[in-house]
């Protein structure tokens, strides 16, 4: 997707920065205390994205970077779920599309129904041909690819962009987002404290229960 936005829009150095990353959906992350205190991030799954997003917005590039953390994963598999846009990878799609649309309107973009038309479009040829070329490596490899399954996917993902456009056009102003700690150390100035507390009394808890 972010291949078929930097063909479909102007450059931009916003969307250089996300393709910058191996894998910006990696799921696992970590910064400085003092980085946290000013993000405003989603409440669904354009976590990630907006994570990275708050994190061009408030910083130099050069305190970023991608690594790897470990040899092996415990993936957690989500189903396709292709007949439910509210769950499973169906709705990440929608959610992670909806949180780039957003982000690139604060940036200035003007988007519209024309333009995820041709996004859906674009994304779709460079889908299918990221397939072909998974397909080769799987051949090399001595490993097997499902292409119908490979190809379903694109085509939901696909429809999932315009779906997501068209959400984004119908809710300009919605905010999905999880207060910053600034924000809600204003609210409520003790939180830090009160969930310390917390966090011990439970520790406690687990301690006299299993003892």
């Amino acid at each position: 997707m972010l291949r078929a936005l930097k063909k479909v829009l102007p450059p931009s150095d916003y969307l250089d920065y996300l393709d910058s990353y191996r894998y910006p959906l990696a799921g696992e992350f970590s910064f400085r205390t003092e980085a946290v205190n000013d993000l405003r991030i989603p409440s669904d799954w354009g976590l990630e994205i907006g994570i990275l997003s708050e994190m061009y917005r408030n910083n130099a590039t050069n305190r970023l970077c991608q690594v790897d953390i470990a040899d092996n994963y415990d993936h957690k598999h989500q189903d396709l779920s292709a007949d439910n846009a509210e769950a499973g990878l169906s709705k990440m799609s929608i959610d992670i599309a909806k949180a780039i649309f957003r982000k690139l309107a604060t940036n200035g973009v003007v988007l519209s129904s024309e333009t995820f038309r041709t996004l859906k479009a674009s994304y779709f040829r460079i889908a299918l041909d990221f397939v072909e070329t998974y397909r080769n490596d799987a051949l090399i490899n001595g490993l097997t690819l499902d292409i119908h399954k490979e190809e379903q996917a694109v085509e939901l993902f696909a429809r999932n962009i315009k779906a997501a456009g068209e959400y984004f056009l119908d809710n300009p102003m919605e905010t999905p987002f999880i207060p910053s700690w600034n924000r809600v150390r204003s609210a409520q100035p003790n939180i830090l404290e009160e969930l310390k507390e917390a966090v011990e009394a439970d520790t406690q808890e687990f301690i006299t229960q299993a003892g």
